[in-house]
């Protein structure tokens, strides 16, 4: 018996509809060249880990509960006297999601969480980075359907970085949209 292999319903729409689109879009000679999301990475900031150790285990915790995946700590480049930061110390975490999980975490993100967002009018066509990434900062985790507000002791927001193969911003903003995303009018 055939071993069948799981594909989420975007990771199946951007093969099957995308992709041919994007070809006839752009002009390219093969498929392979249409632009595709290589990675999402997803950064919490945790400012007040400084004096409370655990306001780093909430986020991460949070974190795990919307990415399905543990994320690793990130750690203070140098020491900054007026934030009482000193190197080395922890003061955030993030995820890099691949596969199946990023598309995963896209497709909850675009149907269900943006749409959550008090007064949503769209994203901001203007966070793209010049080479084809796209750049989103989240107010609060309450967003997600998974987060539970009883159990939040702080809402905190997290920079959602969309890494694509584009060679350009248009290419990349044509990519996203097609994949869903929300962008305003």
């Amino acid at each position: 018996m055939a071993e069948v292999k799981y594909e989420n319903r975007l990771q199946k729409k951007y093969n099957e509809e995308i992709v041919p689109a994007l070809v006839k879009e752009f002009g390219y000679t093969t498929p392979m060249q249409a632009p595709k999301l290589e990675k999402i990475v997803i950064n919490m900031g945790v400012g007040d880990a400084t004096s409370n150790s655990k306001a780093l285990d909430d986020a991460v915790a949070d974190l795990t509960i919307i990415t399905g995946q543990h994320p690793v700590t990130t750690k203070a480049k140098k020491s900054i006297a007026t934030f009482k930061v000193r190197e080395g110390q922890a003061i955030g975490c993030k995820v890099t999601l691949r596969g199946v999980r990023m598309y995963e975490f896209l497709d909850k993100l675009v149907s269900i969480a943006l749409p959550r967002v008090r007064d949503f009018r769209g994203i901001s066509k203007n966070a793209f980075d010049g080479h084809g990434n796209y750049t989103l900062g989240v107010k609060e985790q309450l967003i997600f359907p998974e987060i539970d507000y009883d159990k939040v002791a702080k809402v905190r927001g997290m920079d959602i970085v969309m890494v694509t193969t584009a060679h350009s911003d248009k290419e990349a903003a044509a990519l996203l949209e097609k994949l869903g995303m929300p962008f305003r009018k």
